[in-house]
C-alpha cells in the first residue's frame, strides 16, 4: 500500500489528490466480496445459511468477471494505459492485482467448502458424495437414470477439421474428452481426438440417491456424466475428462444515438451477451488434463493468469437451489424465519390514501412490510376518483403484483406512464418482455433517456376528490420488487406533500416530454444535481463546525467512489467534522489517514439482509438534514444516472431514522471497521453488549407491533367500559324518566 510522505502530511489540503489516500474501486470490491465468503465461516450463521453465502460470492465473482475484469480487458487491448484517477492503477496493473487476489479467494473458497462446511452438513446425515464412492446398487440406481434422463439431452461435440472448436455459451459448465480411436482400419488410431460435452443447464445440477441409514446423499450431475461418458463415444477410449467453466464479456454495448427503437437495439444485443469474449476459464483442478487445459487458453484466447483451478465443484451457484431442497428436511439449519410487520405508521389503517393525506407515511424493509407499497398501486388502480399513475421501474419480481396493477389500471381506463429501464444490468431481457406486456395493456411505456439509466425510485398517483386534485407520490431507496423487498434492506416515503406532487409531476413530464430540466421544490435530481447538493452540504456543514464544533454528517450507502465527494469529506474532516459512513461494498475513500482522514470511521455490514438503504445525514447545528436517495455516492449514480435524492421533512421521521442510524453504527456483531490502510476487522466488542443491528431491528419491529397491538386492545376496552357505563347510566336515567318524554 502507498503511505504519504511527511511532506505531503504538512499541508493535506493540497495534497487530497494523492493515490495513497484511496482505494482502487475493483479491490475494494473484492474485499467486500471477501467479506461474503467470511460469512460463510461465520458460526453466528446457521449451516444453509453459509451454504448460501458461498453461492452469493460465486454469483458476485461471475458478475464482476462479465463487467469489470471484462472492461479492463477491453481497455488494455484498446492500448489504454493512463491509471485512473483516484489509486493510480493502469488497467494492466489492476488485472494483475485481481488476479493475484483473486487466486487466493479461490484458495480460501476451496478450504471453505471442502474443509469446514461439507464435513458440517455430513454430521447433519447430508452427503454430497464423490462418485468414486459410489458402488453396487448406487452406481446401478445412476445408471438408469443417466440412461432415461441424461443421456437423451447430451450433445458431444467432435473437434476436428470439419468441426471446429465450438462457440460455448457464458457461463456454461463442460466437459473437455479426450479420446482414443479403438475403431479397426482406422488411420491414425493412436493420434488422441478431442470433444466437448457441455453438462445440460436445463437438468438439475445434483441428483439425489435412495437414503442410507438415514442419511440424504447427492451426487453431482457433471460426475455422472463423466462415470458414463463412454455411452456417447461407442468404439473410443476415453483417455481423461477436464470439467471447466467459461465466463465471458457480457456487457452490452448500446448504439443509443442512432437507435431507431431502443428495445429491438437492445434485443438484438441480447443475442450477442452469450458469444462475448472468454474473461476467465475455471477447471476442475484435481481432473484435469493439462495438454487440454493448454489448448483451451489457446483457442479462447487468454492467458494463463486468467485460468483458475478449483477444488471444489465449479459454479457453486448450484447452492441457492441446494439450500431449497435440504430446508425441506433441515429447517433448523436456516435463519429464524422473521415476518415483516405492519409499518408503524400503517397499523389501524386500511385506506392507504386516507393516511397520507393525514401525514407522510415512512417504511422500512424487510422490517416493515412491503405490501403497503403494492397496496398503494393496486388501490389506485380500481379507486375510480384515480386519474393517472406514473411510475419508473428498473427491477421487479418474476410474477410483478405492481405490473399487474399497472395493467389493470390502463384497462380501467387510467392514464398510466411506466418509464421501464431497459439497460437494467442482467435485467434487460425481463424488461424488455414487462414492456411489451405494459404495452399490450394500454399502458404508455417509455425507455428512459439517451446514455442515462433511469435507477430513480418514484411513483406518482393523481386523483379528483370532491372537484380537488390530489397528488400522492412514492419515493424509495429500493426497486418496486416484492420479492428483494423481504431480503433487502430499504426506505420508502408516501407523501401528499403538495410540493413534492408538483416536482413529481415535473419530474415525468421531463422524462417522457421535451422540455428544460424544471425547478423542484423538494427533489433533487440527477445528473450533476445530486452531487452538487452533497458538495454544497457538506461545505454547510463545515461552517457550522468552524462556528459552533459540533459538524457531524452520517451516511450509509452501498458505494462510495466518487472523488470529488471523497475530496469534500477528506476536507471537513481536517476542518474537524465527525463522519461516519456505513458502505456495504466499494469504498475509495481511506479512513484514519493522520491530518487528513482521523475524523472518519468506515464501516461494512454484510448480514442476513443485504444493507440497500441510502440514508445521508448532515447535522446543521441541531437543524437536521436527513435524505433517502436511489443513489450512492458514485460517479456513475450521480453523472451518468436519472436519481432523486430527497428530504424528510417531518422531525418525528427524522428522529426515527436517526435512531436507526444510531442502531447500525452500534453493531459490534456484523459490522466490519475499515483502517487507514485500507483493510477491514471486525469491530472491537470491548466487553459491550453484543449488538446485531439487523437482529435488533427484527426485534424492535415486533416489539412495536406488540406494543401498538397492547395500545390497540387497552383502547377497545376503554370503549367497551365506556360503552358499557353508558349502556348503564342510560338505563338509570330512563327510569327516572316520564314515558312520553321517551317516545
Amino acid at each position: 500500500m502507498n503511505t504519504p510522505t511527511e511532506k505531503q502530511l504538512e499541508d493535506p489540503l493540497q495534497q487530497l489528490g494523492n493515490p495513497s489516500y484511496y482505494n482502487n474501486r475493483e479491490l475494494s470490491w473484492l474485499d467486500f466480496n471477501k467479506r461474503v465468503l467470511e460469512e460463510a465461516r461465520d458460526d453466528r450463521n446457521p449451516l444453509l445459511e453459509k451454504f448460501k453465502f458461498m453461492a452469493i460470492f460465486s454469483s458476485n465473482l461471475d458478475e464482476f468477471f462479465m463487467v469489470r475484469v471484462a472492461g479492463l480487458l477491453d481497455q488494455v487491448k484498446a492500448g489504454f494505459n493512463r491509471p485512473e484517477n483516484k489509486a493510480g492503477l493502469t488497467p494492466a496493473e489492476q488485472l494483475s492485482s485481481i488476479s493475484t487476489i483473486t487466486h487466493k479467494l479461490i484458495e480460501q473458497h476451496d478450504y471453505t467448502y471442502i474443509q469446514v462446511l461439507t464435513p458440517l452438513l455430513e454430521k447433519e446425515r447430508v452427503k454430497i458424495i464423490q462418485i468414486k464412492e459410489i458402488s453396487g446398487g448406487d452406481l446401478s440406481f445412476l445408471e438408469d437414470h443417466f440412461d432415461e434422463h441424461i443421456f437423451p439431452v447430451l450433445t458431444p461435440m467432435a473437434i476436428d477439421a470439419y468441426r471446429p472448436f465450438p462457440m460455448l455459451l457464458n457461463k456454461s459448465l463442460n466437459l473437455a474428452i479426450v479420446l482414443r480411436d479403438l475403431r479397426k482400419g482406422v488411420q491414425n488410431r493412436n493420434e488422441n481426438k478431442m470433444a466437448i460435452v457441455q453438462v445440460p443447464a436445463v437438468i438439475k445440477r445434483y441428483i439425489e440417491l435412495p437414503s442410507k441409514h438415514n442419511t440424504r446423499r447427492f451426487v453431482l450431475l457433471e460426475q455422472v456424466i463423466t462415470q458414463f461418458i463412454d455411452k456417447l463415444f461407442m468404439g473410443f477410449e476415453v483417455k481423461s475428462v477436464t470439467p471447466f467453466r467459461i465466463t465471458r464479456n457480457a456487457d452490452l454495448t448500446i448504439h443509443e444515438e442512432g437507435a431507431d427503437d431502443l428495445l429491438r437495439e437492445i434485443e438484438e444485443e441480447l443475442k450477442k451477451r452469450k458469444w462475448g469474449a472468454c474473461v476467465r476459464l475455471e477447471v476442475q483442478s484435481q481432473l484435469h488434463d493439462q495438454q487440454v487445459v493448454d489448448y483451451l487458453i489457446e483457442e479462447l484466447e487468454i492467458t494463463q493468469k486468467d485460468v483458475y483451478f478449483v477444488q471444489a465443484p465449479l459454479d457453486l451457484t448450484f447452492l441457492f437451489s441446494f439450500y431449497t431442497t435440504i430446508l425441506a428436511s433441515h429447517g433448523h439449519l436456516v435463519y429464524e424465519t422473521f415476518i415483516p410487520q405492519v409499518p408503524k405508521d400503517m397499523i389501524g389503517k386500511k385506506d392507504i390514501f386516507e393516511a397520507a393525506l393525514g401525514n407522510d407515511l415512512l417504511f422500512h424493509h424487510p422490517y416493515e412490510s412491503f405490501e403497503p407499497i403494492v397496496d398503494f398501486i393496486s388501490q389506485a388502480a380500481d379507486d375510480p376518483d384515480v386519474l393517472a399513475i406514473k411510475q419508473t421501474l428498473y427491477r421487479v419480481s418474476g410474477n410483478s403484483p405492481i405490473i399487474k396493477s399497472l395493467e389493470r389500471a390502463a384497462e380501467n381506463g387510467k392514464q398510466v406512464t411506466v418509464l421501464v429501464e431497459l439497460k437494467a444490468r442482467f435485467d434487460e431481457k425481463n424488461n424488455v418482455q414487462w414492456a411489451k406486456e405494459l404495452e399490450k395493456a394500454g399502458c404508455h411505456v417509455i425507455y428512459g433517456m439517451t446514455h442515462l439509466k433511469t435507477h430513480s425510485k418514484i411513483t406518482l398517483v393523481v386523483r379528483r376528490k370532491k372537484n380537488k386534485i390530489e397528488r400522492f407520490v412514492h419515493l424509495g431507496t429500493g426497486n418496486y420488487n416484492d420479492a428483494t423487498a423481504r431480503i433487502y434492506t430499504d426506505m420508502g416515503l408516501i407523501t401528499s406533500n403538495e410540493q413534492i406532487g408538483l416536482d413529481a409531476s415535473n419530474f415525468f413530464n421531463y422524462l417522457s416530454g421535451h422540455m428544460e430540466k424544471p425547478s423542484y421544490h423538494h427533489l433533487i435530481v440527477s445528473p450533476h444535481d445530486i452531487r452538487d447538493e452533497f458538495l454544497e452540504l457538506i461545505d454547510k456543514e463545515i461552517e457550522f463546525h468552524k462556528q459552533y464544533g459540533d459538524g457531524r454528517i452520517v451516511a450509509k450507502m452501498n458505494s462510495l467512489t466518487d472523488k470529488k465527494i471523497i475530496m469534500k469529506m477528506y476536507e471537513a474532516s481536517i476542518a474537524g467534522v465527525k463522519i461516519d459512513l456505513m458502505v456495504r461494498g466499494i469504498c475509495c475513500l481511506r479512513p484514519g489517514i493522520k491530518n487528513v482522514s482521523e475524523n472518519i470511521t468506515v464501516k461494512s455490514i454484510v448480514g442476513r439482509f443485504l444493507e440497500h438503504t441510502r440514508i445521508y445525514y448532515f447535522h446543521h447545528h441541531g437543524k437536521q438534514k436527513i435524505y433517502l436517495s436511489s443513489a450512492d455516492m458514485m460517479t456513475r449514480n450521480m453523472v451518468n444516472r436519472v436519481e432523486i435524492l430527497f428530504p424528510i421533512l417531518k422531525d418525528h421521521l427524522k428522529d426515527r431514522i436517526y435512531s436507526l442510524l444510531e442502531i447500525i453504527l452500534s453493531d459490534n456483531t456484523k459490522a466490519r471497521e475499515q483502517d487507514s490502510s485500507g483493510v477491514y476487522h471486525y469491530v472491537h466488542r470491548n466487553d459491550k453488549e453484543e449488538i446485531d443491528s439487523q437482529l435488533e431491528l427484527c426485534n424492535r419491529a415486533y416489539q412495536s407491533k406488540k406494543v401498538e397491538n397492547e395500545k390497540t386492545s387497552e383502547e377497545f376496552s376503554l370503549k367497551k367500559r365506556l360503552s358499557q357505563m353508558g349502556q348503564t347510566l342510560f338505563w338509570r336515567h330512563k327510569k327516572t324518566l316520564p314515558a312520553q318524554k321517551l317516545n
